[in-house]
């Protein structure tokens, strides 16, 4: 006799990263909720049998049968909630909608998912709230910082992955397995290295045969696809950006996932950058649903007793009250790794803008950051061959 799967009840959907994740680990989504039209229309069209609930502050209830609960809310809100509420007093924000949702069903599981920003927004007390508001519903929890790294992209992405139960042991899915970070050597080939073009004065994403975290965008929401450095191209082609098709498959989805008739029009993509960036990479939430379905075993002597004000470490794991620190690393399994210049589309890399390209050289100047020589070299000559006034525009081999 089969067993039924675990159905999914998924808050904050955006563009179902964690849902397509669930859905190839075996289990079946069965209510999504999500607020933005642009996420909506990807939902409509990637999920088209699932319900879709338009707003979770409108969602009076979740369906009876539901097993697992999904939330990625805004981490912003969560501060809001942390600084006004206290456990027993009125909560405002969305984060305490899902709260007034658990009040009312006692899914098996429930998993959050958050930027790792989480662990330490307003000095840790976002966190504490988390924590109390499900430890005063009797809930015991678990969570972990993880790399995607570890499901195959090549995207240095960390989240925060938070998993509690009123009936289950959440340490068995987040913490049973650890592969441990590997070594540069071996794993990560030198043809590309990746870096945040928006920076250079007090940090930079740098990531060897990977790209940083993608994001929304910047401050004035205009998309910001990371840097990609490719020291054995021709000079003009060697610092690029990848296109949003790339992005897409940098977080585990199929080309164009993003691409509906609201979104083709635009042409900076910056809706398309904004879903995808604010996405959860779909193979770590299959590695979640795999153990969600079949929890390992895990062996509580590796982690320590903490103490109220210690800081919120990379893992850890509590109920009544107490929590302990796990030492787990951020790769809970090294799966086979797909090589940065083996996944984006090379005739589809877009040489970074000379305002781009010259702003970020200009910062690496004044800054008392480390940079690879060779790197220095080649954006310099980037910022000289990109300069509209050499006119002449750059071949495909760097000829002018």
């Amino acid at each position: 006799m089969s067993q039924q799967p675990l159905r999914v009840a998924a808050l904050f959907a955006g563009v179902g990263g964690v849902e397509l994740g669930l859905k190839r680990a075996g289990l079946q989504t069965t209510l999504l909720c999500e607020v933005w039209d642009p996420a909506k229309a990807v939902l409509t069209k990637q999920f088209p049998d699932v319900p879709l609930a338009p707003d979770v502050r409108i969602l009076e209830a979740l369906p009876e049968d539901i097993d697992v609960v999904t939330a990625g809310f805004p981490c912003q809100d969560l501060s809001q909630a942390g600084r006004t509420a206290g456990i027993g007093g009125e909560q405002s924000g969305l984060v305490s909608h899902v709260f007034r949702l658990l009040d009312q069903h006692h899914p098996r599981w429930l998993v959050l998912e958050n930027v790792r920003n989480m662990l330490v927004l307003d000095h840790g007390k976002a966190m504490l709230y988390l924590v109390h508001e499900l430890e005063a519903r009797g809930y015991s929890w678990a969570y972990r910082l993880v790399d995607s790294r570890f499901a195959g992209v090549p995207q240095r992405r960390q989240r925060v992955l938070f998993v509690a139960s009123l009936t289950e042991d959440p340490r068995n899915v987040l913490l049973s397995d650890d592969a441990g970070e590997p070594e540069d050597e071996g794993r990560f080939r030198t043809d590309a290295y990746g870096f945040y073009w928006t920076e250079g004065l007090r940090g930079l994403g740098w990531a060897r045969d990977a790209v940083p975290t993608i994001k929304g965008g910047s401050g004035l929401s205009i998309p910001s696809p990371p840097g990609i450095w490719i020291p054995g191209n021709p000079p003009g082609h060697r610092i690029v950006t990848p296109s949003i098709t790339d992005a897409e498959q940098l977080q585990g989805f199929d080309k164009d996932w993003t691409l509906t008739e609201a979104t083709a029009d635009q042409k900076s993509g910056r809706d398309r950058w904004k879903l995808v960036g604010n996405a959860v990479t779909v193979g770590v939430s299959r590695w979640l649903g795999e153990r969600l379905l079949d929890p390992g075993e895990y062996d509580e002597s590796e982690s320590d007793l903490m103490s109220d004000k210690a800081r919120w470490p990379t893992a850890a794991w509590g109920r009544d009250g107490k929590r302990w620190r796990s030492y787990v690393s951020m790769w809970p399994q090294q799966r086979p790794y797909t090589h940065l210049m083996d996944l984006v589309d090379r005739a589809g890399l877009t040489p970074l803008s000379y305002r781009a390209a010259a702003g970020f050289y200009s910062r690496t100047q004044k800054a008392k950051l480390k940079f690879d020589e060779d790197f220095l070299v080649d954006m310099k000559q980037h910022v000289e061959l990109m300069d509209p006034a050499n006119k002449a525009p750059v071949g495909a081999h760097g000829e002018r």
